[in-house]
């Protein structure tokens, strides 16, 4: 199954399937026969998983480099690391890089791409649930610690190759942190697909046909908000539901200390009490979806470890505050998102009532 992206800068397709890396090398392999090197810049964790499928469908010879796992290599440092194995390996801009892993890799591996010798080609190969939101829309970045993403540049993959064979060994909190995104999705574009989680009884009773298809409506989500507005000008700020609050949230914890995913979860919820004040959202929505969050094993605990002056200092150095200003992507209705200037203090009242619900479940 093919979903083409199409933005101002670059068309390329996201290939979805079981078991198709073999079938990409094919389907490219005129494009990746003209390059002089082929590199894979991977984690330790996915490749010790993964490198024997690798090397037996990946039908080019090519180069690894290893970076550390997770949001650990979104870090000058690694990005300087792989910039200096690309250049002693002769790298050239004829080379192509392939991020092979979750959403950290993709970022990492997408910004040196877009700035080594000022640009060369690379593809995804995202090996999480996450991944099918940040592998998609040319978003690459890397951490700094007065914010997440601070450092990067929109420079969109050839294709994201998203091969189902790579989900197999994810571990009960790499899904939890998928579906998140997933989630995310459903709110921000259709009524009936949010009630689809509602029916869940917990996180074990997704079926895998089940989760292929949600992924599936994810990406054609994020497909057509990208090819509206590539830039982040308009509506892909859309895409930042649940995600100012919840960057604040990892910034305080640490990054990697709390996967994207749940802190993208806890974000929503603040993001849904904004909703329910700012727009027609109906009352109580908020803590229904809190409610599903804790049925499906999210840990909201992590807010009581985060003082909200701390929280704020994060959410005024984020990228969608303007002249200070917090810029909150919200919900009209259920699948109707639009952007609202938020006080501090709006966020505060948030803020107290989720620490409220925390501590009445503990």
């Amino acid at each position: 199954m093919n979903i083409p992206v199409k933005t101002t800068d670059a068309s390329y397709e996201v290939h979805l399937g079981e078991n198709i890396l073999q079938e990409f090398c094919v389907q490219y392999k005129t494009a990746l026969e003209k390059a002089d090197q082929l590199v894979i810049i991977t984690d330790e964790h996915v490749w010790t998983l993964h490198e024997e499928y690798v090397r037996e469908h990946f039908a080019f010879p090519f180069k690894v480099y290893i970076v550390p796992n997770g949001e650990a290599c979104k870090t000058f440092e690694s990005y300087f690391a792989v910039q200096t194995f690309l250049l002693q390996q002769s790298c050239s801009r004829n080379s192509v890089l392939f991020a092979l892993g979750g959403g950290a890799v993709g970022d990492l591996t997408g910004f040196v791409a877009a700035t080594f010798m000022r640009g060369i080609p690379f593809y995804q190969i995202p090996t999480t649930i996450l991944a099918h939101d940040s592998a998609v829309g040319g978003k690459t970045a890397i951490n700094h610690p007065n914010g997440k993403n601070m450092i990067g540049a929109f420079y969109q993959p050839q294709a994201v190759i998203y091969d189902f064979h790579f989900l197999a060994t994810l571990p009960a909190m790499e899904v939890r942190s998928g579906l998140a995104e997933v989630i995310k999705h459903a709110l921000i574009s259709n009524v009936e697909w949010v009630n689809e989680f509602f029916a869940l009884p917990n996180i074990e009773s997704i079926d895998k046909e089940t989760l292929l298809q949600w992924i599936e409506k994810g990406i054609r989500v994020k497909a057509n908000i990208v090819e509206l507005d590539e830039k982040e000008q308009s509506f892909r700020k859309y895409l930042n539901f649940g995600h100012t609050y919840g960057h604040a949230i990892e910034a305080t914890i640490g990054y990697g200390k709390i996967t994207h995913g749940e802190a993208v979860m806890i974000g929503m919820i603040p993001a849904l009490m904004l909703s329910e004040i700012h727009g027609n959202v109906e009352k109580g929505y908020a803590k229904k979806v809190y409610e599903l969050a804790i049925r499906l094993g999210y840990n909201f605990g992590h807010v009581l470890n985060c003082p909200f002056k701390r929280l704020a200092e994060f959410m005024l150095k984020d990228k969608k505050t303007t002249n200070g200003e917090l810029h909150f992507a919200l919900l009209q209705e259920i699948g109707e998102p639009f952007v609202q200037v938020i006080s501090m203090s709006d966020v505060l009242i948030c803020d107290e009532r989720l620490r409220k619900w925390i501590k009445e479940g503990m």
